[in-house]
C-alpha cells in the first residue's frame, strides 16, 4: 500500500494540497495511532496518539481558518476527556501525597498534579497510570509479582511516570513515545537471578512527556 501511493504521488496523481496532507507526519501519527488500536484490548494509547496528530493534522487541512494556537486547549481538554472515558473513571482523582497500598491492581489518573505511591502487595498484577500535566512514581521495591505476565498500562499526556522496582524482576517495556522518551535507568547487577515465571510488562504511550524503570 505505501509503494502504491509512493508510485501515485511520484506519478502526479494526487493534487497538491492532498499531496501535503497525506505524505506529512502528523498523518504518520494518526496511522501509528490507528494500527495500535486494532486488536488491542486496551486502546487508550492508540487514540492519543491518533489525537496527537490530529491536533497537528487539522491546521494543515484548514490552513485558511484554522490556526494551531487556536486549536491547543480545546485539543488537550478533548484528550482529557477520551483518557477519563477509557479509564471508566468519573471524575478527577488526583494523587497528591505520599502512601502505602496493598492492593493487587492500581489505577490512578493525575490531572494537573503529581505523587507518589507505594505498592506492597505479594501478588501485584499490574494496573493503569495515566497523567495529563503530572507525574507519578511508584516504588514497587516491597512488591512481589504475580504469576505469569503482568501489565502496566501508561498514558502520558505532558506528564510522566516512573516506576522503581526490585533489580531481579524480569522487565519488558512496550511503550510508544510522541516528541517524548520512556528509559530503563537500572544499574543491572552481573548474575542476578530473574524468575522467567513472572514477568511485569510496562506498555502504553509517553506524547510531550517521559518516564523512567529506576532501581536502587
Amino acid at each position: 500500500m505505501v509503494g502504491l501511493f509512493l508510485v501515485l504521488r511520484n506519478t502526479g496523481f494526487f493534487p497538491e494540497f492532498i499531496d501535503h496532507v497525506v505524505f506529512s507526519w502528523p498523518m504518520l501519527l494518526v496511522a501509528i495511532g490507528l494500527v495500535m488500536t486494532l486488536g488491542a484490548s486496551e486502546k487508550t494509547s492508540g487514540v492519543i496518539v491518533m489525537a496527537v496528530g490530529g491536533f497537528f493534522l487539522i491546521p494543515m487541512i484548514f490552513r485558511e481558518t484554522f490556526h494551531a494556537y487556536n486549536m491547543f486547549w480545546p485539543s488537550i481538554f478533548i484528550i482529557i476527556g477520551v483518557i477519563f472515558i477509557a479509564t471508566k473513571r468519573h471524575g478527577f482523582n488526583s494523587v497528591s501525597s505520599a502512601g502505602v497500598i496493598g492492593d493487587d491492581y492500581i489505577d490512578y489518573v493525575n490531572v494537573f498534579s503529581g505523587g507518589e505511591r507505594q505498592v506492597v502487595s505479594e501478588n501485584f498484577k499490574g494496573g493503569k497510570i495515566s497523567a495529563v500535566f503530572g507525574g507519578m512514581e511508584l516504588d514497587l521495591t516491597k512488591a512481589k509479582l504475580a504469576p505469569g505476565r503482568n501489565e502496566i498500562e501508561i498514558a502520558c499526556v505532558f506528564g510522566g511516570a516512573t516506576f522503581i522496582v526490585p533489580d531481579e524482576w524480569n522487565i519488558s517495556i512496550e511503550v510508544t513515545p510522541v516528541l517524548g522518551g520512556f528509559s530503563d535507568s537500572r544499574k543491572l547487577i552481573p548474575g542476578r537471578t530473574i524468575d522467567p515465571t513472572r514477568q511485569l510488562v510496562i506498555k502504553g504511550a509517553v506524547v510531550f512527556g517521559g518516564g523512567e524503570i529506576k532501581s536502587y
